[in-house]
């Protein structure tokens, strides 16, 4: 009998589960030499190291060099490159010189990694190397994902979909191949933070970048700090949402964000969800670089 793996609601074979990852290496295997678009989250963790497990040195990890990532996330991406023996480099992005990202619509994505497949394609021309790859899932399928269309009009390629890999696999096979990402939090851009029409400046991304480093220090897991101008909305897992809930931590939170410019500080009895900023413009269900 088949040894089942139960992921979430749904169980897989483990037979199926490795078939699965040979699929993906056989697919980057076939590209030769590739770029991945790198942010170091579980997904562009999981497809680096597989790059670089069939590719080796003919797969090259690169990350947006961005206002708009957190220094704590580019930190991490460094650490896990130098564990698994990943050549990593940054690429310098622009895409705040462009009003249309700056205006910060429903569309911001797609300016997102437009910007960053198009410094991609110039380094690929630079240095003959025809294939890009980001790590979009089977589960991204279908979300409002403007940044998907980027990536189809610069011809970036999706192993993880070809393979048929869904978020809980990948985290599985990570875990199963030892890497220390397969159970990281849900990660994306800080410019994610800030309500659509609102626009996305350096200096607010600066601010709320400097909240949630001081919630990290605080040993919360899985929150985001929302921006609602003078008004800063937290957002905390459900298993963590008692933890927050407190008189103390009332207090801290004021002293954090009070001296960061806001006047009010409120926690959202909902929770961390996902595509939270998506609900007040009918965009639900969606679980996007550009809302999470």
């Amino acid at each position: 009998m088949a040894t089942l793996v139960q992921l979430g609601s749904k169980p897989i074979s483990a037979v199926e589960l490795s078939q699965k990852e040979q699929a993906l290496f056989d697919s980057l295997r076939s590209l030769g030499k590739v770029f991945i678009a790198y942010s170091g989250g579980t997904d562009s963790a999981y497809l680096a190291w597989a790059a670089v497990h069939v590719l080796g040195d003919n797969a090259v990890a690169i990350t947006a060099d961005s206002a708009s990532i957190p220094a704590s996330h580019k930190r991490d991406a460094e650490a896990f490159a130098r564990q698994f023996g990943i050549q990593h480099e940054y690429i310098e992005t622009f895409e705040f010189d462009n009003p249309d990202y700056v205006k910060n619509d429903q569309n911001r994505c797609f300016h997102c990694k437009d910007e960053l497949f198009t410094r991609l394609d110039e380094i690929c021309i630079a240095r003959g190397i025809s294939n890009v790859v980001y790590g979009v899932n089977v589960d991204d399928l279908g979300d409002w994902r403007p940044g998907q269309g980027a990536a189809k009009a610069h011809n970036v390629k999706a192993p993880l979909v070809e393979a048929g890999l869904t978020k809980a696999e990948i985290r599985e096979l990570s875990r199963l191949n030892g890497l220390p990402t397969w159970d990281r939090p849900a990660s994306a851009c800080l410019s994610s933070r800030i309500p659509y029409g609102t626009a996305v400046t350096k200096e607010v991304i600066k601010t709320v970048e400097d909240g949630e480093e001081s919630i990290k220090q605080l040993g919360f897991r899985q929150y985001r700090v929302r921006f609602h101008g003078d008004l800063v909305r937290l957002e905390f897992a459900t298993d963590e949402l008692a933890k927050a809930m407190t008189p103390e931590m009332g207090r801290l939170f004021k002293d954090i964000f009070k001296p960061l410019g806001f006047h009010y500080v409120t926690i959202d009895c909902e929770g961390y969800r996902q595509g939270s900023m998506n609900e007040a413009v009918g965009l639900s269900n969606a679980s996007s670089h550009s809302t999470s």
